[in-house]
């Protein structure tokens, strides 16, 4: 039973979901569930790279057919743009290949302005959000006076006057904002020159996802569900109020698609050998010196839709095992085994988090959990000497024993079997287990 493979990130985003939805979605239905373009898939196939920030990425597949669906929040003119780019290098992208579901949320303007002043306000409690507006408008869709993509399609210029203008009154920072002169906004340009503009770009890939994907999940078609962000950014689960606004757990990554947990067969955790993290929030295991610099430039970590030099630091196999465990992952990708080994090189060691040593309220102990107020936990390592080089290794067996070393140690921790690794960019440098 099960057709339905979900491919979610185990640690704070940025971990490789993306490359790894794209290497197992042949011939498939893809859907990405939530988030906005404050997410960023980045895909190296035949040395080609593509940002993607709200397209699946196998969208670049021609036999897939790609879902947007209902949790994510949509910004026009980024997917606009997006769909752009990509057929200027060549990818089809047509309503036969692409559905934009109607119930799916629209990012407006006025909601990346109260993004900025949300964090104005907050001064040194910032969150260090990428200020795209998803937080307000995730905000709106709970308040239920979201702006829908079924919206764009459905009603007329008046109509989505009235709904825009109803919305936007609807928010009391919104209204306050206005009065205050710090927000204004000419609404019917607003519509005109941005929904209706869009509106007409858009409107032929905007259909009922239900009537492609309930089918599919009835015939056991296959199914691949790419989530976005992470457990530790989950609204719930993750380091608030450091996280996003939505739920990319696998519970929450499925329920936002529309898919009942017992179509799932397969849950991808995805992972990188080290650990970073963009924002603000807590990171026991975050190196500021030496070791952050030489894992910040061996592994590019900048972020795909912000540009921001990512936070770096070791492995935190504390948090692996509780994200594994909440997540229900049935196997792991293991993404940056080569850039790992590199710092070890260079550094002499590589350190991986086993526990925490725990202070709290005058107490001392040591865990294996993450605690509400992980702040107040020092990790507890164990060393692996030096590093290793995984240049031209294709199979399990070609790699240098000290990284398999590595593997097995993550395996035995955690339960739960390395089912792909990653020794560089393209989805060809993936070795399956």
């Amino acid at each position: 039973m099960g057709n339905v493979t979900v491919v979610v990130g185990l640690q704070w985003g940025d971990e490789g979901k993306g490359r790894v939805s794209h290497f197992v979605s042949n011939d498939a239905i893809c859907v990405r569930s939530t988030g906005g373009n404050n997410a960023g898939h980045t895909v190296v196939a035949n040395e080609k790279k593509f940002a993607l920030h709200l397209l699946p990425a196998s969208i670049i597949k021609p036999n897939n057919v790609s879902i947007i669906a209902p949790g994510v929040v949509i910004d026009l003119k980024v997917l606009s743009d997006e769909i752009d780019m990509l057929q200027a290098a060549g990818v089809k992208i047509a309503p036969q290949n692409l559905i934009i579901s109607p119930r799916a949320h629209i990012i407006m303007p006025y909601h990346i302005s109260m993004d900025k002043l949300h964090e104005e306000l907050k001064g040194s409690h910032k969150i260090g959000t990428t200020l795209r507006g998803i937080g307000p408008c995730y905000s709106d869709k709970v308040n239920r006076i979201g702006i829908r993509m079924d919206d764009l399609v459905h009603c007329n210029s008046s109509q989505l006057l009235e709904k825009v203008v109803a919305s936007s009154r609807a928010s009391s920072l919104m209204e306050s904002a206005m009065a205050s002169e710090s927000i204004t906004y000419d609404f019917p340009a607003l519509v005109n020159d941005y929904l209706l503009k869009y509106k007409k770009k858009l409107a032929k890939y905007i259909r009922d996802e239900r009537e492609v994907l309930l089918p599919a999940l009835e015939k056991d078609k296959k199914i691949v569900v790419e989530g976005a962000q992470a457990l530790y950014l989950d609204l719930d689960q993750g380091d608030y109020p450091f996280v996003t606004s939505s739920n990319p757990s696998t519970s929450g990554t499925i329920a936002a698609a529309g898919i009942g947990p017992k179509h799932v067969k397969n849950v991808y955790g995805i992972m990188k050998a080290y650990c970073s993290r963009v924002g603000e929030g807590p990171f026991n295991t975050e190196q500021k010196g030496t070791v952050g610099h030489l894992i910040r430039e061996l592994g590019h970590e900048y972020g795909t839709t912000t540009g921001r030099p990512r936070r770096c630091g070791w492995l935190d196999l504390v948090r692996l095992k509780n994200a594994i465990l909440i997540n229900g992952v049935t196997a792991l990708c293991l993404n940056h085994l080569d850039t790992i080994g590199k710092v070890g090189s260079l550094y002499g060691k590589i350190r991986v988090c086993t526990s925490y040593v725990y202070k709290s309220h005058g107490y001392k102990k040591e865990i294996t959990y993450v605690p509400v107020d992980g702040e107040n936990c020092t990790p507890v390592y164990q060393d692996f000497i030096d590093g290793w080089d995984t240049s031209g290794c294709t199979t399990y067996d070609e790699l240098p024993s000290n990284a398999k070393d590595f593997i097995q140690f993550i395996e035995e921790y955690t339960g739960v079997p390395v089912k792909y690794i990653g020794v560089g960019p393209d989805e060809k440098d993936t070795i399956v287990r």
